[in-house]
């Protein structure tokens, strides 16, 4: 017997994530790292559904030694086409860093690859703030309807 739920394909609409400080899979700007100001960059986001109620972002880096590294964790934002530089307006997660808010790149060697994962929700989320990606993942599983990512890429500054 096949298990539906199992095979079930996820058909997500895609959201255009950009940002006016960096281009896809270029160099992050310092200010937005460990080596400036630190702070969250500007993102737009098009092709938002109708249906959304709110967005999430998962900022984490994969190239890190151990494990995927996470430096952000961001949801219940209002819906918007532009998120300003170092404006959160939502509830904000654990990080990796064990802090709850945006750490930028900070790679203990070599260049890293960083992706912001922004995802369009049919639902608001009620998840505690300094919650884990896990238990973020887990709480938005079921109200994804777009998604989109930014990839950008920083070298420390020796």
């Amino acid at each position: 017997m096949i298990n539906s739920e199992a095979t079930k394909a996820i058909d997500y609409k895609m959201l255009a994530v950009s940002s006016p400080a960096f281009l896809n899979e270029t160099i992050i700007p310092a200010q937005y790292t460990c080596d400036g100001i630190n702070v969250s960059p500007p993102l737009n986001i098009d092709h938002i559904p109708e249906k959304a109620k709110c967005l999430a972002i998962i900022m984490d880096d994969p190239d890190a030694p151990l494990h995927t590294w996470v430096h952000w964790l961001v949801w219940n934002i209002p819906v918007t086409h532009h998120l300003k530089e170092n404006q959160i307006h939502g509830i904000q997660g654990l990080n990796d860093f064990r802090q709850v808010h945006y750490s930028g790149p900070c790679p203990p060697a070599g260049t890293h690859h960083y992706y912001f994962k922004v995802y369009a929700l049919d639902a608001l989320l009620d998840l505690p703030p300094a919650s884990s990606k896990a238990a973020l993942e887990k709480s938005m599983s079921d109200h994804i309807i777009a998604f989109g990512e930014l990839t950008g890429i920083y070298k420390k500054i020796k």
